[in-house]
């Protein structure tokens, strides 16, 4: 491979990437180019170097006539630049736990996952050399609110509408699984990093004024920064099934930890990990009150989702405890 900034390069790798500007894309934007890789961007403002690419997909009556173009928001031209990529890995979505799910909030959720993905997937099935592989964020919310049951890939769809907006989001790349792209829908937990929901969470921990949501019997599903990177990094690297690869990974993907734990176990590891107690637990009723939908959905809802398919694949994970996570971002 030749440097990542030069994108030119016939022998060099390239990846386009959606997302690449929040958390968990600019971490895995800095591991690929350390590899080398020629790392280019979907970006909604004007470009600023010739790595970026405008684009803005909007919706559309699903019209088999519609140009590339069209449907992508990108120029003709850049569509033509991206000939031959590699792969695509797309992490647009707009913030689930951001605000109150409002009606519009909906509308923008689903638009920032289905519309895009579906852009992305159209996108690629009107290329001549379209990239070999395609990996979409997912989430565990696909399974929805299932008790102590323990979930891998093969379990069913969950309920709610953030489980219907999982299901559709993973749907919406059909469009290239029909052209024999190798398409990956990252189911990820919550991700323990040095942003997103840590940011928020580590502060109220660190002054005592946090504690287990409502009866901290349900179960998060949680990955790593480190291993969420390392994961799209270990999916990259395999071969496609077109090489023969025995073991190729592609559809839905629980990209989780080896060990969920439950609500009660989360905060205690997190108070012990920043050296303060957790003694101010939230009842179930006040988070209603505070979030509405999204409370029963995002922090209430108990989703024991495991690794089958990675550890089958035999995924090394770098932190596969919830304590060295914390250790790695605290």
């Amino acid at each position: 491979m030749q440097n990542g900034t030069d994108i030119d390069a016939r022998d060099s790798t390239r990846v386009l990437m959606s997302g690449a500007s929040g958390m968990l894309g600019s971490a895995i934007a800095q591991a690929l180019l350390r590899r080398g890789t020629g790392v280019l961007r979907l970006v909604r403002r004007d470009p600023q170097t010739p790595h970026e690419f405008r684009w803005n997909p909007v919706p559309h009556n699903g019209s088999t006539h519609a140009s590339a173009a069209q449907i992508s928001g990108m120029s003709a031209d850049d569509i033509q630049r991206l000939e031959g990529i590699d792969a695509i890995i797309h992490l647009s979505g707009a913030n689930v736990a951001a605000r109150r799910w409002t009606t519009a909030y909906k509308q923008e959720m689903t638009a920032s996952r289905v519309i895009t993905t579906r852009a992305l997937a159209e996108m690629l099935a009107q290329m001549r050399y379209p990239p070999e592989t395609l990996i979409t964020a997912s989430a565990v919310g696909f399974y929805g609110d299932r008790g102590d049951e323990i979930l891998d890939e093969s379990s069913v769809a969950g309920r709610g509408f953030f489980a219907d907006l999982c299901s559709a989001w993973e749907a919406a790349a059909q469009p290239a699984v029909e052209i024999g792209v190798r398409v990956i829908h990252l189911r990820f937990g919550m991700v323990i990093g040095h942003g997103g929901a840590m940011a928020k969470l580590a502060p109220l921990f660190r002054m005592g004024i946090a504690g287990r949501l409502g009866s901290g019997r349900q179960w998060i599903s949680w990955v790593s920064e480190a291993d969420a990177v390392g994961i799209v990094l270990f999916l990259l690297d395999q071969l496609s099934s077109s090489r023969l690869q025995t073991g190729i990974l592609s559809g839905p993907v629980n990209a989780v930890a080896p060990e969920p734990v439950t609500n009660a176990k989360f905060t205690s590891e997190l108070a012990h990990a920043v050296n303060r107690p957790a003694v101010l637990p939230a009842p179930a009723f006040a988070l209603r009150l505070a979030f509405g939908e999204m409370a029963d959905e995002a922090l209430l809802a108990s989703i024991r989702a495991v690794p089958r398919r990675l550890i089958q694949a035999e995924y090394a994970y770098r932190c596969p405890t919830l304590s060295e996570a914390f250790a790695a971002v605290l």
